[in-house]
């Protein structure tokens, strides 16, 4: 980071873990108020809608920690790549219970991990970015990585274009914006530079080896 505060690795590292008990937090929430009322109510419908809650939720909950595994996590370390289509499978999971259509235009083939990473951030990203629900398209070009979101009102968080901008928060990051700071190292790491544009109802994220950006 370059400007504002710098957060230590030892932050970052809590913060991406804020990040991942966040996103649990709800549907494991979810599962336990289930499980009290079947504990409590005798009604048939109620006991009904309950175990709906918990199938639901439990659903959610698994979607969100594979998601977050391969995504944040050091899934497959063993080796340096990971598979896109265990990347597609994951995606589709944590979409089934969205109002976000997939459209996967990706080959089914291994890339290196941190580019598969990154893909899933990008993706995670795009998602911020049409809080009304819409369409997902994932499209690789060679190292080019390109995540584009149509929906109504989609639009690029004020945070996103900021710190794509090389400009991060003045108050160090938090749970929110270490994800984009985490992608923003991905990125780096890679050798590529990531921009992100709105017209018309689409975002446009495009992660692409530096020299073609600057060209």
């Amino acid at each position: 980071m370059t400007a504002g505060k710098v957060s230590s690795e030892l932050e970052i590292s809590a913060l991406l873990c804020s990040r991942v008990c966040h996103d649990v937090i709800g549907p494991v929430g979810a599962i336990i108020n289930g499980l009290e009322v079947l504990d409590d109510d005798e009604d048939g419908e109620m006991r009904d809608i309950a175990f709906d809650l918990i199938r639901k939720s439990a659903r959610q909950a698994s979607a969100k920690l594979q998601f977050c595994r391969l995504a944040f996590g050091a899934a497959g370390s063993a080796g340096a790549e990971l598979d896109l289509g265990d990347a597609q499978h994951v995606v589709e999971t944590l979409l089934a219970d969205e109002k976000v259509t997939l459209e996967w235009a990706a080959p089914h083939e291994v890339r290196p991990k941190n580019q598969v990473k990154l893909l899933l951030n990008l993706v995670l990203i795009a998602m911020g970015s049409i809080p009304r629900g819409g369409t997902l398209t994932v499209t690789l070009q060679g190292d080019a990585l390109q995540v584009s979101a149509t929906g109504e009102g989609a639009t690029v968080p004020q945070i996103t274009q900021q710190m794509f901008a090389g400009d991060p928060p003045e108050d160090g990051l938090d749970a929110r914006s270490v994800q984009l700071h985490y992608a923003l190292e991905l990125a780096s790491a890679l050798g590529l530079d990531v921009a992100a544009d709105a017209s018309d109802g689409r975002v446009e994220i495009n992660a692409r080896p530096r020299a073609e950006a600057a060209a």
